[in-house]
């Protein structure tokens, strides 16, 4: 298992003809001088817990983004890569839509906390 705590973060829905509703973390990282910028889309959102200020997001691969409360969004490098994600989607009749900051997000995923 793998544990991400990411600078920011959204939650993204993907729903299209052939892809069944799916919930999944974008997350984003600041660059530093030696190293740039980052992301990663976790496997999808199959449990949701919540720590202190932290949401726990464990995706089907088993890992988990720990997303601070107070950094829901993104940075210039995440927002790019994000809509060109959702540009390519349309081309295949898939729609990414991101969910807005005052989700219940422990109530996204039905049965989430008693998983």
């Amino acid at each position: 298992m793998n544990e991400y705590t990411p600078h920011k973060w959204l939650v993204i829905e993907i729903k299209g003809k052939e892809f069944p509703l799916t919930y999944k973390v974008f997350a984003s990282w600041h660059g530093g001088y030696l190293d740039g910028n980052s992301w990663k889309l976790n496997s999808g959102i199959k449990k949701i817990t919540k720590e202190g200020d932290f949401y726990l997001f464990t995706g089907h691969s088993e890992s988990v983004y720990a997303c601070h409360e107070k950094c829901y969004g993104s940075h210039m490098y995440g927002h790019g890569v994000l809509n060109a994600i959702i540009q390519k989607a349309k081309e295949g009749d898939v729609t990414i839509q991101v969910l807005p900051e005052n989700q219940n997000w422990l109530d996204l995923i039905p049965l989430s906390s008693a998983s």
